[in-house]
């Protein structure tokens, strides 16, 4: 990888559109940034400028990169960097791929596990396996390539609080890796650039692990804040709801360490740290809200299915998955 000079970010939602806004304003002179973008969100993006609140600033950073909801409209990307849940990844494997050329890396920042977990895995007996509940007719396999990903784990807070504004409510951390585990050089260029924007970068060895461990905490509170509407020191607060989120997280854990991963920190240490987040408001949570799909499958659908690929049972999970699946049904019936 030369250079960077044309990025992408594709889905600059929240999460997305929060990491567009600092590259924009950091590298305006030596990369040109553009997003995807959709719907009213894309509308203020070009009436007003893409809008970033940084937790505690007095104003927000304010960048004007090209905005379109048609990647066709874009010249080849040296980097993409998605914003997209992994739900909504499938349909836009097309469009993404427009975007490549024959060196282009691809960024996908996801919760949960991602559909190219099993490539060059060293850890599991499942390398290479394709999995069809997260990319169902195989076009992120085909037309992005797994050989493209470098993974990324993210600990942002960020809401769309308005079309083109975003609030972020922590300073954010991003973790970053090779499905390989190699340091590439491809990883250090696009690590150094993203910190030189002013995220903070980690590059792991052992990116599965890092995906686990968040999952570890996504799998509990997504579904169970999207099922009773409840902030996150609520849940902890209530001594059944916090005991549920103490099962999911056992058995996060479980599946987790029958497929090779080795987590740091014990689910005691992670219910501690999880009484003091403070009044949040899970992602699933403003999905259900705003009338979106929600992000079940790469959360909690993988911890059932490779718990069974893994001969390793998952009861609270099931329960859990039946119940925010309905709930998913009957809300977007709704809207």
């Amino acid at each position: 990888m030369a250079t960077l000079k044309n990025i992408c970010i594709f889905g600059a939602g929240a999460l997305g559109g929060a990491v567009a806004g600092k590259i924009a304003t950091a590298l305006k002179n030596e990369a040109t940034v553009s997003v995807v973008a959709r719907g009213a969100h894309l509308a203020g993006i070009r009436k007003n400028g893409l809008r970033v609140w940084e937790a505690g600033a007095d104003e927000p950073l304010v960048t004007h990169p090209a905005a379109t909801d048609d990647a066709s409209q874009l010249p080849k990307q040296d980097l993409v960097i998605t914003g997209l849940k992994g739900h909504q990844l499938g349909g836009a494997a097309a469009d993404i791929a427009k975007l490549m050329h024959d060196g282009t890396r691809v960024v996908m920042i996801l919760n949960g596990i991602p559909w190219w977990y099993f490539h060059r895995d060293r850890d599991s007996r499942f390398a290479e396996r394709q999995i069809e509940e997260l990319d169902p007719n195989g076009d992120l396999w085909r037309l992005i390539g797994p050989e493209r990903v470098i993974g990324c784990v993210a600990y942002q807070g960020a809401e769309v609080v308005s079309p083109g504004e975003i609030r972020l409510s922590n300073k954010g951390r991003f973790v970053l890796g090779e499905p390989s585990g190699e340091a590439t050089a491809d990883l250090q260029a696009i690590s150094s650039l993203l910190t030189s924007a002013g995220l903070t970068i980690t590059t792991s060895p052992r990116i599965r692990d890092d995906i686990w461990s968040k999952l570890m905490g996504n799998a509990a509170f997504n579904p169970i804040s999207a099922l009773t509407r409840a902030l996150m020191t609520d849940i902890m607060a209530d001594p059944a709801l916090s005991e549920t989120v103490a099962k999911v997280m056992n058995e996060v854990k479980s599946v987790g360490e029958a497929l090779g991963t080795r987590f740091s920190v014990s689910i005691e240490s992670r219910l501690e740290q999880s009484r003091h987040v403070g009044a949040v408001r899970t992602s699933m949570l403003q999905d259900l809200l705003g009338g979106k799909a929600l992000e079940i499958t790469p959360l909690v659908g993988m911890v059932v299915s490779l718990g069974k690929l893994s001969d390793v049972p998952t009861p609270t999970s099931e329960t859990v998955l039946a119940l925010v699946s309905q709930l998913d049904r009957e809300n977007l019936k709704a809207g």
